[in-house]
């Protein structure tokens, strides 16, 4: 059986990590509270039109106010690790200078509920609500938000560093820049290509300049970035899609694991781009190029490209999520397969791979979402292949533990193992979260050996 639990556990050594991810924003609530400074979401949710439901992340999940009750769901799990973010703004409200005492409280109480109950805290000190104060004098297009970054990333680390496994600076930032800065669909709403690459920049370079500060000082923490990544291929067999898909690749991947891995931006993409390209001042690759403890990789489905421009639906017909994106595990394995041949790899972690579905309650009261059971399954498998094939994989991490705010969907796609009514709030665990408990003990329980 393809799906089988098993088999499945068997692919993957005792030491292989398993967890599950949220971000602040997309859960927290208590948007302004106990301190806390506007964001550049809690700013973009005001304005008509951008949300589909035209919702926002005043409340979300109210992890803010359920703490304990969300960390005993996590340890249920049975999981290894708990990938979360820091909301800046709540602990630094104008994104610089004064520190929010109740903010920080929070943050320490969540980081001591995960050691207590044996569990990893792995955080994210970016997954996009820059606080709107720094966004009112530039945000990541301004040069002077890179040093605030850093200064806001060693003062979590003297805050709770001492207690952290793991420390992501950014995630996807792709997202950041281009849906934020260049398509304008997420915050903070800014449609300029110039812009949207001079700001991917700033995010390399202040990731760098992060992690040697972090050093500096002593951070116990493993240290990384997350980059969400589709495998890219050609529609067709036609030498036109082929040179479409390597641009595509060069425009994406490449263009934030090269300066990471081999410090310079692909040639062929700073060709495309021309004068939009980033202004790139002295010392800055090889400040991006600072060496990883280890790097995240957010994977959901593939890219196709064609020659003739935007696919149709009818072009990909095949399963796919509530999102609209084609389900295809197999991107994932030639994906990790691909960057372990270009790169050398520091450990790798999966650390969002998911899927939207609609997830009624049933009449049981129960949400019987097989079509996330299976879309977990067949990626999680992809990730054992690739790890047979030699790719440094470290761990993986279900996105998301719970039904969140979905940006610029709003709350209309599910994303959770754990289910969330947003009349009640009341959690109710899917049976995807039961099989993934189920798998989680497979791996570690002992294993026979020899014939």
């Amino acid at each position: 059986m393809p799906n089988d639990i098993n088999d499945l556990a068997s692919r993957f050594p005792h030491d292989f990590a398993w967890g599950v991810a949220t971000s602040a924003f997309q859960i927290e609530g208590a948007a302004f509270e106990d301190g806390k400074g506007e964001s550049i979401w809690d700013r973009f949710c005001r304005e008509p039109g951008v949300i589909a439901d035209a919702s926002n992340g005043d409340v979300a999940c109210d992890h803010y106010h359920r703490l304990e009750q969300d960390l005993d769901l996590v340890a249920s799990l049975g999981v290894d690790l708990y990938r979360f973010s820091i909301s800046w703004p709540r602990v630094q409200p104008a994104g610089e200078g004064a520190w929010n005492e109740k903010g920080l409280a929070f943050y320490d109480r969540l980081v001591d509920g995960l050691l207590q109950r044996g569990l990893a805290p792995h955080v994210t000190l970016n997954h996009w609500d820059l606080p709107q104060a720094l966004q009112d004098r530039g945000g990541w297009a301004s040069r002077d938000t890179v040093h605030r970054f850093v200064d806001y990333a060693l003062g979590i680390q003297r805050r709770l560093g001492d207690r952290l496994a793991a420390i992501t600076t950014h995630n996807e930032p792709w997202v950041v820049a281009w849906l934020g800065h260049k398509e304008g669909s997420f915050a903070p709403g800014i449609r300029s290509r110039k812009v949207a690459n001079q700001v991917a920049h700033h995010l390399l370079v202040s990731h760098g300049l992060a992690l040697r500060a972090l050093r500096a000082e002593g951070a116990r923490a493993r240290l990384g970035i997350v980059l969400n990544m589709a495998h890219t291929m050609p529609l067709t067999d036609s030498p036109e899609d082929a040179a479409v898909a390597k641009l595509d690749d060069a425009l994406g991947r490449r263009w934030y694991a090269d300066p990471l891995f081999k410090g310079r931006y692909p040639a062929e993409a700073l060709a495309e781009f021309g004068d939009d390209a980033p202004q790139v001042q002295a010392g800055d690759m090889e400040v991006i190029a600072t060496p990883l403890d280890f790097l995240g990789i957010n994977y959901y489905s593939r890219h196709l490209s064609s020659a003739r421009g935007p696919l149709r639906p009818e072009d990909k017909p095949c399963p796919k999520t509530d999102m609209g994106w084609e389900i295809y595990p197999e991107g994932l394995r030639e994906l990790l397969l691909t960057m372990h041949r270009d790169y050398a790899l520091p450990a790798t972690y999966i650390t969002e791979n998911g899927g939207a579905f609609p997830d009624p309650v049933g009449a049981d009261g129960r949400v019987h979402d097989a079509d996330r059971t299976g879309y977990l399954a067949t990626h999680i498998r992809a990730v054992g292949e690739a790890l047979a094939q030699g790719v440094p994989m470290a761990g993986y991490m279900v996105w998301s533990l719970m039904d969140n705010f979905e940006w610029a969907s709003g709350y209309a796609k599910r994303f959770g193992i754990v289910h969330v009514d947003y009349g009640t709030l009341e959690r109710t665990p899917k049976d995807s979260a039961l099989w993934f408990r189920d798998l989680v003990a497979r791996c570690r329980a002992p294993r026979k050996t020899g014939a």
